[in-house]
């Protein structure tokens, strides 16, 4: 009984040994998914990311400029970063700014203040077309100096 079945299997193993070597091609057409994406939610990775006006440097310079150390956060030694989300729209415009991770009160709002007074940015951009773009900013606080 054993045999019986052994030597179908084998003949299916010598089959697929030798078909192989065969020069035939076959071709195969697979359907590809494509990839459906809702224009009205932003992207969280794009081709072409967006880039503050003047890029990083920039950025840092803008926000050093425009960030107020809130006295009640001097007062209370509060440190730390805040990190903020928004959406940079096809026209370049900073909305949906909200808090993902913050330090709590003063410090939460005055980063989603400075984010939200941010001049307009080159636009993200997907297949040669400007596209919504999500964007995670981490804004550090930091006391100067030590208290002690």
């Amino acid at each position: 009984m054993k045999l019986r079945i052994a030597l179908p299997l084998l003949g299916l193993v010598l089959c697929t040994g030798i078909c192989a070597q065969n020069d035939a091609v076959i071709d195969v057409a697979v359907p590809v998914m494509e990839e459906v994406h809702d224009p009205n939610e932003p992207l969280t990775i794009a081709e072409v990311m967006p880039e503050f006006p003047g890029g990083k440097d920039a950025l840092f310079a803008y926000i050093g400029k425009n960030l107020k150390y809130p006295q009640q956060a001097v007062e209370e030694g509060i440190e730390g970063v805040v990190f903020v989300t928004f959406v940079v729209e096809v026209d370049g415009r900073i909305t949906g700014v909200t808090v993902l991770r913050g330090l709590g009160g003063v410090l939460d709002k005055e980063a989603v203040r400075v984010v939200s007074g941010m001049p307009n940015w080159m636009p993200g951009k997907q297949n040669g077309k400007a596209v919504r773009v999500k964007y995670n900013l981490p804004i550090r606080f930091k006391l100067a100096g030590d208290k002690k």
